[in-house]
């Protein structure tokens, strides 16, 4: 449904987005993520039309953004970070003149917004004025106006920014109902939200992709890290045949006070855990801490993007 071919912007000395590729399908949730200047809203403007590519195509519904613009954003409903929505209108007189710029006559305009304020769940809100909408309703609303044409595509910029913890979950499970049957494309530093909504993940950094597959590929399928703090200097021998276990990479052993150490390993399969504590136990070795966690997906966001880690 999207198709980006080898897409290139550039500001002057700045490669903002550099041969950028990649192709999203019908009922894909994909999440945008990379730091600040990372090219993240350069590549949006591109796909949405409001940029031209220096180089390359963009192409939605196999309608070329360069050459068939109007038949492509016909298909695109696009919410950016700020959405301007006239705070002196009641929401839904809003949302029936957003329809009539889609081209709706009045009639077919006033079905579409009252049927997008119920599918986005905007209820008695929608007879109030916008500026008396909290920022959750004022967010439903925007989606909404994304909705008024029946668009293919979906853009969201930001979608949940500024809402509490409330507000984005009911933002995450409306969103995931508006991504049946459509394409949908969300820009967010918010890395835990795209964990739990997108069921696809592309990382840029530098103008540049750097990862794309499923948020589970990005996180390690069988590898762990485990935090301990035991009362031996890093000298001690347990440290030796700790990492002489098959399967564990001992990372950093730090002097903490006291003569405690703390030492973060790496563990490539399961069940490491127990044999860790039994050398610990067989060299009596008083512990405080041994704790395990999984990598998250901030932690593979931070490592895919900084290029050394990735060397």
């Amino acid at each position: 449904m999207i198709f980006a071919r080898s897409i290139s912007k550039r500001f002057g000395s700045v490669d903002a987005v550099c041969e950028l590729t990649f192709a999203l399908q019908v009922g894909q949730i994909a999440g945008l993520l990379g730091p600040n200047g990372a090219g993240k809203s350069t590549t949006i403007r591109m796909i949405t039309g409001f940029l031209a590519p220096d180089r390359g195509t963009v192409q939605v519904g196999g309608h070329d953004m360069l050459t068939d613009p109007q038949a492509a954003r016909a298909l695109i409903g696009y919410l950016p970070e700020s959405c301007p929505i006239y705070p002196e209108m009641r929401a839904i007189d809003y949302l029936r003149y957003r329809a009539r710029l889609f081209g709706l006559d009045r009639r077919a305009a006033r079905r579409s917004a009252d049927r997008c304020a119920d599918r986005c769940r905007i209820g008695s809100m929608a007879r109030k004025r916008v500026s008396a909408l909290s920022k959750g309703y004022r967010q439903r609303v925007g989606l909404a106006s994304t909705l008024l044409h029946d668009p293919a595509v979906l853009i969201l910029d930001e979608p949940t920014n500024g809402l509490d913890p409330g507000q984005i979950r009911e933002a995450r499970s409306l969103i995931r109902e508006l991504a049946e049957n459509r394409t949908m494309l969300i820009s967010s530093h918010i890395l835990p939200e795209i964990e739990r909504t997108c069921d696809r993940v592309l990382v840029i950094a530098g103008g540049r992709l750097c990862a794309d597959g499923p948020p589970s590929d990005l996180l390690p399928t069988r590898g762990q890290r485990l935090h301990m703090e035991c009362k031996v200097e890093p000298a001690h021998p347990v440290f030796v045949a700790i990492g002489n276990l098959p399967g564990v990479r001992i990372e950093t052993a730090t002097p903490l006070d006291d003569r405690w150490t703390g030492a973060d390993l790496h563990l490539d399969e399961p069940g490491l855990r127990e044999r860790i504590a039994g050398e610990l136990n067989a060299h009596g070795v008083l512990v405080r801490e041994l704790t395990l966690r999984r990598e998250s997906l901030e932690d593979a966001f931070v490592r895919l993007a900084d290029p050394e880690a990735r060397a």
